[in-house]
C-alpha cells in the first residue's frame, strides 16, 4: 500500500474564467468546490490507476464538513483524524488558456494532542505500507520535526519515504534522510540559496540534496520535465512540447507516479520517466484533473531519458 499523510489539507474553491487579465473585465463561467491536498490528490491518481493507497488527513470546523462530503464522493480510501479547529479555504482562479493563479490559506494550529493522533494513525498503518509520501506545507505552529518523526517512524518498519514539500520543513526532513524528495525549482533554489537557471544548476541541486540526506533527489521542472539524482546517477526526463492548460496538481500526480513505479520494480530512470508522464500529461486537462493510466502510458512514451 502507499500511504499519504496530507496535514494541511484545505477545502479548494476553484473559479473558472473565461480570461485572466490585467485592467479589464473577466467574467467567470464556473465554479466549484473540493477537498484540496497534495496527498489526497497522489491517493486520487493512485486509487484511479489501481493501487492500494490510503489518505490520512485532518479536518474539522464548517470547512472540514464540506470537505468531507466531497472526500466522500472520491472513491478512494481515506482515514479522517478530528481536529477542533476549522481546516484552510484555498482560492483557485483559472482561465480558458490556462493561466492560473492559486491563494491559500496558512491553515489552523493543530494541538499537541491532535498532533499524536495523526502520529499514531501514520504508525498503525505503516506495517501494510510500501511507501509514505509526506505532502504539502505544515499548519502553523506545528514543529518542522514532525516530518521527521514520521521518517523515522517509516524507517522502522522498512518503508520508503517520498517528502514533497519546501522550505524549513524539507531542509528539516533532510536531516532524517527521507528515500526522495521532490521539490520543484523555485523550492530546490529556496533550499539550496542559490540560483537554478541552467540544466547543470539542476542537476547540481540534484545531487546537492543526495549529500544533504536524500536517497532519490528530484528537481520538478514543469513543462521541462524534471532531473533526478540516485547514488553516481543523474537522469534528466525531458517531455515532449505540449500544450499545458492547467498545471495546478501535476506535482502531485508526478510523486504519486514515481511511488507507483518504485513499487512495481526498483527502476529509478524509469520511474523518473513514469513521473515526467503523469504530470505533463495532467497538466494537459483543463481544471483541476489527472491523467488515466492510459492516457500517462501514451506520455511515457514520449518521454525521453537523457
Amino acid at each position: 500500500m502507499i500511504l499519504t499523510v496530507t496535514l494541511n489539507p484545505a477545502l479548494d474553491e476553484t473559479v473558472f474564467a473565461d480570461r485572466l487579465v490585467f485592467e479589464d473585465r473577466t467574467y467567470i463561467t464556473s465554479r466549484r468546490e473540493s477537498a484540496g491536498g497534495r496527498g489526497l490528490h497522489a491517493s486520487a491518481v493512485l486509487h484511479a490507476w489501481g493501487a492500494p493507497t490510503l489518505a490520512l488527513v485532518p479536518s474539522g470546523g464548517e470547512t472540514g464538513a464540506r470537505f468531507e462530503e466531497d472526500l466522500a464522493l472520491r472513491g478512494f480510501p481515506y482515514e479522517v483524524v478530528p481536529i477542533a479547529s476549522s481546516i484552510r479555504r484555498n482560492l483557485i482562479i483559472t482561465d480558458q488558456q490556462g493561466m492560473t493563479v492559486k491563494l491559500n490559506e496558512p491553515g489552523s494550529a493543530l494541538t499537541e494532542e491532535e498532533l499524536l493522533r495523526i502520529e499514531e494513525a501514520t504508525r498503525k498503518y505503516l506495517p501494510q505500507a510500501g511507501w509514505l509520501l509526506l505532502c504539502g506545507s505544515l499548519p502553523p505552529g506545528v514543529q518542522a520535526a514532525f516530518y521527521r518523526r514520521l521518517i523515522q517512524a517509516a524507517r522502522e518498519h522498512g518503508v520508503s519515504t517520498l517528502v514533497d514539500t519546501d522550505g524549513e520543513i524539507l531542509q528539516d526532513a533532510l536531516l532524517e534522510k527521507p528515500t526522495a524528495v521532490t521539490p520543484n525549482r523555485q523550492e530546490a533554489a529556496s533550499l539550496l540559496n542559490k540560483a537554478l537557471i541552467t540544466r547543470q544548476h539542476f542537476r547540481g541541486a540534484a545531487q546537492r540534496m543526495l549529500q544533504m540526506g536524500a536517497s532519490i533527489a528530484i528537481v520538478s521542472l514543469g513543462n521541462r520535465g524534471a532531473v533526478g539524482a540516485r547514488d553516481s546517477r543523474v537522469v534528466e526526463a525531458n517531455p515532449p512540447p505540449v500544450d499545458a492548460v492547467c498545471p495546478i496538481g501535476a506535482g502531485d500526480a508526478m510523486n504519486a507516479a514515481f511511488a507507483w513505479a518504485m513499487t512495481r520494480a526498483d527502476d529509478f530512470p524509469d520511474a523518473l520517466r513514469w513521473a515526467v508522464a503523469a504530470g505533463t500529461a495532467s497538466a494537459c486537462l483543463p481544471g483541476l484533473q489527472f491523467a488515466s493510466l492510459d492516457q500517462t502510458r501514451e506520455m511515457y512514451e514520449r518521454v525521453e531519458l537523457r
